[in-house]
C-alpha cells in the first residue's frame, strides 16, 4: 500500500482493530497507549508521536516498509 497521509495509516490501524474485534481501549491496552491517543490515531492527526504509531503497529501486526520512489531516481 502506498501511503500518501496519515489517513491512509490510520484506516489501516482501525480495519486491524476491528478485525480482531478489539475495542478502542483493549487495543490501547495491549499496545501499551492510552486510549486518547489510539482514538488520535484512528481519526488522523498528523502530530502524533510516530515511535507510538510503530508500537501499535508493531502490536497489531502490522509493519511499516519504506522503499524510494522510482519516478524520482
Amino acid at each position: 500500500m502506498d501511503v500518501a497521509s496519515i489517513k491512509n495509516i490510520s484506516d489501516v490501524i482501525r480495519n486491524r482493530r476491528k478485525s480482531l474485534n478489539l475495542t478502542q481501549a483493549d487495543c490501547a491496552a495491549f499496545c501499551g497507549v492510552g486510549i486518547r491517543f489510539l482514538s488520535d490515531l484512528e481519526n488522523g492527526k498528523e502530530s502524533l508521536h510516530l515511535g507510538k504509531v510503530l508500537q501499535v503497529m508493531k502490536m497489531l501486526g502490522l509493519k511499516l516498509h519504506i522503499s524510494e520512489n522510482e519516478a524520482e531516481k
